[in-house]
């Protein structure tokens, strides 16, 4: 074999160090323990909405913001109501199974010192107003679905 038509194999995982197991770890301990504390919260019926303050826009305008509904969805998806929760703001249900499948990949890394290292192609060519964009399009899309429905509600009343 020649080689020009050698392939080049490139390996998907490799042994941690300790600082990327410590990136992981802090990864991890931080979303799995929003999820605890939001789950805890549901559980023991703590109005949130209290604490963050109620949605001024939905208050004045009478319908939806961007982000409403996020809360209830969330503690929906810590109790284990997915489907639910992907009802009530699909946005927040996506963004909570990114975080945990972040969390759980943070875990595993954290625990079993694996890098997987297809992150340094990816970061490498995913830039940041990649990321920006693809939020504001979740989001937009999230809205869209909350704000049909409330426009739906209104047009029964």
């Amino acid at each position: 074999m020649q080689p020009s038509q050698q392939v080049k194999k490139v390996k998907t995982v490799r042994r941690a160090s300790p600082r990327q197991r410590a990136i992981a770890a802090l990864i991890s301990l931080a979303v799995f323990g929003s999820l605890v504390l939001f789950g805890l919260a549901g559980y023991c019926q703590v109005d949130i909405g209290r604490w963050l303050g109620y949605c001024g826009f939905k208050q004045r305008y009478g319908l939806p913001c961007p982000t409403c509904g996020w809360t209830t969805a969330v503690l929906a998806f810590t109790q284990g109501r997915v489907w639910q929760a992907c009802y009530i703001q699909p946005a927040a249900a996506f963004r909570c199974s990114s975080a945990l499948a972040a969390a759980c990949l943070g875990f595993v890394g954290a625990v079993f010192e694996i890098y997987f290292t297809f992150f340094d192609s990816l970061f490498a060519e995913v830039k940041i107003r990649h990321v920006i964009v693809a939020l504001i399009v979740i989001i937009a899309a999230g809205w869209a679905v909350t704000l049909a429905r409330a426009l739906a509600a209104n047009a029964q009343k």
